[in-house]
């Protein structure tokens, strides 16, 4: 492992003014999100999808550092027979790919989930490497069920935060052994009527755990990415956290649970709309004298409106770019603190 090497490619993840693009959907995730604009879930139109976005020249060069793809897509040529990964390469951002393979009932522990996919992946890693990918992704998925805080045994277990935490830092240990970055993501769900608080506690455990775990396990902190929850209100909760509070809260978990090493922490949305997403990240960085660069990695809220306004032809395209470019350049503004309400306003 050459861990200079693996903080280069970190630190290019989240460089300033710019952050990951998470086109890492399932074939089952991305259907739904087709069928949604009408659109058959079939391998050419999921290509051209994703190279209109890898094509968007401004938004990859200006706002993007990375991108992760789904094991689909980095086998995927464009169709002038262009490798995607490629045309990330092209635009000066980071290939990155997907590598756990979803979720399974976790035994003994009813209504929880376990991320599974360590079988083979030294070699699946290998393989990945070889095609060009330069960092990985692993979601872990921890869901808060009702209760109150400290009301004892409950949704998490301590079992569910243990083996989740233990599998991110085995991934992220063969990750560093194959000389790829490990982005290290523990999600802890939005879905629930759980008040901000209850989830500031859960994911302060799920953090506490996960760095304790990758230290046990020797991943070099330097050559890692964090992709954390914000500390948000559940969906369900009748009073929703004012997006000050979200940030003051997020940004003091963080500095008490994330050792200054790592290199940087991106985002994952969660489910948050296009502007909450965007919103919450700008006030973080508002606070400011943090000792990582804090960014974006969305899905959803960086492809939705592109996805509405291309919906499948090929005619929309220039349409769908201008989308995705002005999702980037916002949430670009967000990583540095310079976002504002009124620039959504301008056209995109």
């Amino acid at each position: 492992m050459n861990l200079s090497e693996l903080n280069k490619v970190a630190l290019a993840m989240v460089a300033p003014g710019k952050g990951i693009l998470a086109a890492d959907e399932s074939t089952g995730t991305i259907k739904k999100r087709f069928d949604a604009i009408k659109v058959e879930s079939t391998e050419d139109n999921r290509r051209d999808y994703r190279e209109m976005l890898f094509r968007s020249t401004e938004a990859m060069s200006r706002y993007i550092s990375g991108v992760i793809l789904y094991d689909e897509t980095i086998w995927q040529d464009a169709k002038d027979g262009t490798p995607l990964i490629k045309l990330i390469e092209q635009a000066g951002a980071v290939p990155g790919i997907k590598v756990d393979e979803g979720t399974q009932a976790l035994p003994a522990c009813p209504g929880e989930l376990v991320t599974v996919g360590l079988d083979k992946l030294a070699e699946r890693l290998k393989k990945y490497y070889e095609r060009g990918a330069r960092f990985a992704k692993w979601r872990a998925v921890i869901d808060i069920g009702s209760g109150t805080v400290g009301a004892g045994p409950g949704i998490p277990s301590m079992t569910a935060i243990r083996v989740n935490a233990h599998a991110l830092a085995r991934y992220a240990a063969l990750c560093q052994a194959a000389q790829i970055v490990p982005i290290v993501e523990p999600e802890v769900l939005m879905d629930g009527d759980h008040d901000i608080d209850r989830c500031y506690e859960v994911t302060q455990r799920v953090l506490n755990k996960v760095f304790q775990e990758l230290r046990v396990q020797r991943v070099e902190l330097e050559g890692m990415v964090l992709k954390p929850n914000m500390v948000v209100s559940g969906k369900k909760c009748p009073k929703q956290a004012s997006v000050e509070e979200v940030a003051a809260k997020t940004v003091r978990l963080l500095k008490a649970c994330v050792p200054a090493a790592v290199p940087g922490i991106a985002f994952l949305s969660g489910g948050q709309s296009d502007e909450e997403a965007t919103a919450h990240l700008n006030a973080m960085n508002r606070i400011g004298h943090l000792p990582w660069p804090l960014t974006f990695s969305y899905g959803r809220a960086l492809q939705a409106a592109p996805q509405k306004a291309w919906s499948g032809s090929s005619e929309n395209v220039p349409a769908g770019q201008r989308a995705f470019t002005h999702r980037a350049r916002m949430n670009a503004l967000a990583s540095k603190g310079e976002w504002a309400t009124e620039l959504e306003k301008k056209a995109a």
